[in-house]
């Protein structure tokens, strides 16, 4: 298998891409085809265990560059926590992503690509750059502290964080860097395009990315769709995915999944306002725009990074999105209606981001469009677990929520932070600084 940039179709193999996570061109590595896993292993999906699926998908892109045993032992310690799907009201399920040690969805992907990325790497020292709008960075501080040669720069928008996501970033220490920009997550994730595209720094340092930029963060969140199946294919409905979306990362690795032959009947693309995706689906026009603060903060994003990735798999044309995809997007006001309303009617807690999954399932259904079987079984990913944004739930719910220890423990340690303007020569002088 080889992978390719989305740009200008540099060709290059999985360990390259991964340890590179940027291709020279500034494009996004894809794989040259998504491959097509064979009707043996949908019939007999329902039987087999997470790590088992995992292992399968992961498989059919990695090839033979690294060893099974290497790779399920690998899967095994990623895998070690539960992802069930639950039942929150008739035809509407919860795929509850929060039971990584971060208690995030990005702990799936985080975690992988930590262990990709040291085997690949072999011990040679590596600088890691990730920008964050909130969960990305705490995932992937967990997933790469105290590896050897390592060191990790997450950069976070100030201010625009949960303090529980930025004590989950910022209280590491050693190897784990966290850079406070005052400016927003697009700015953050500009700043991180610059220094893997620079060349003097490519020549001092080797550098890559732990964004869903990398191809290694996408291919294991695939992962979780196939097990969601195997959990509801059972109930024998069609299947509808509503995706909480800020860089489609998430819906992009669903997309794999459905190419590979899970049969998804749908996917839901749910935005707050940051809704350059639902406007580009309504318009056949992709505008990106500043991204606009909400409580739903890690869906802050005004210019989507996968979706150079979304545009390669539709051959970037809009007509072949809206048959795969429906976008709607939400304010906060909508989004704080549907988690009142939720654990009213349902007693279950959602957080700021499944509420806007919630809100595009029912959006969905309202429809009524004819392509679309009205009788789906809707399942929402809830991508964070409500305790991460305890301010905003308690003040919706007007109750107190508990929080877990493995999070009540962040709060006890003291942030460590260097902030910054928005100046790439600022980050870039401390980059070399810091060899």
């Amino acid at each position: 298998m080889k992978y390719i940039s989305t740009r200008q179709q540099q060709a290059t193999n999985i360990k390259t891409a991964i340890l590179k996570g940027l291709a020279d061109d500034g494009g996004l590595f894809m794989p040259e085809y998504i491959p097509q896993l064979d009707s043996e292993f949908f019939e007999n999906l329902p039987n087999l265990t997470l790590q088992e699926i995992g292992f399968r998908v992961a498989k059919e892109f990695l090839g033979e560059s690294i060893s099974d045993d290497n790779l399920k032992e690998i899967i095994d310690e990623v895998l070690n926590f539960e992802i069930p799907a639950v039942k929150i009201s008739e035809n509407i399920y919860s795929l509850e992503l929060f039971h990584g040690p971060t208690m995030a969805f990005k702990d799936v992907g985080a975690r992988f690509m930590a262990r990709m990325m040291s085997y690949f790497s072999e011990g040679k020292p590596m600088k890691v750059i990730a920008a964050t709008s909130g969960d990305t960075g705490s995932a992937v501080a967990s997933g790469f502290f105290g590896v050897p040669g390592i060191e990790v720069y997450i950069l976070y928008p100030k201010g625009k964080v949960s303090p529980l996501q930025e004590k989950q970033l910022t209280t590491w220490g050693g190897n784990i860097k966290a850079l406070e920009i005052h400016g927003t997550f697009d700015d953050c994730q500009a700043l991180a395009k610059q220094i893997l595209s620079d060349e003097e720094l490519n020549q001092k340092f080797t550098l890559t990315s732990a964004n869903s930029i990398n191809i290694a963060r996408l291919i294991p969140q695939s992962f979780y769709y196939f097990w969601a199946f195997a959990q509801l294919q059972k109930l024998k409905k069609p299947i509808v995915f509503s995706v909480p979306s800020g860089n489609f990362g998430n819906l992009t690795a669903g997309l794999f999944a459905k190419k590979m032959g899970l049969p998804i009947h749908h996917f839901v693309a749910s935005t707050n306002e940051n809704d350059v995706v639902p406007k580009f689906l309504e318009t056949g026009n992709y505008e990106s725009k500043p991204s606009k603060q909400t409580i739903s903060n890690a869906m802050d994003v005004g210019n989507p990074s996968n979706f150079e990735r979304m545009k390669s798999l539709f051959n970037n044309d809009v007509s072949e999105f809206k048959k795969e995809i429906k976008s709607y997007s939400f304010s906060d006001e909508a989004t704080k209606k549907a988690m009142q309303e939720v654990k009213k009617d349902f007693n279950y807690t959602l957080d700021p981001h499944g509420a806007v999954a919630y809100l595009g399932l029912q959006a969905l259904r309202q429809a009524q469009s004819d392509k679309i079987n009205e009788d789906f079984v809707g399942v929402l990913l809830e991508t964070a677990h409500p305790a991460k944004f305890v301010e905003v739930v308690e003040d919706v719910l007007k109750e107190q929520i508990e929080i877990p220890e493995k999070l009540e423990a962040f709060n006890k340690r003291e942030k460590k932070s260097v902030e910054f303007p928005v100046d790439f020569e600022a980050v870039k002088n401390y980059l070399i600084e810091e060899k």
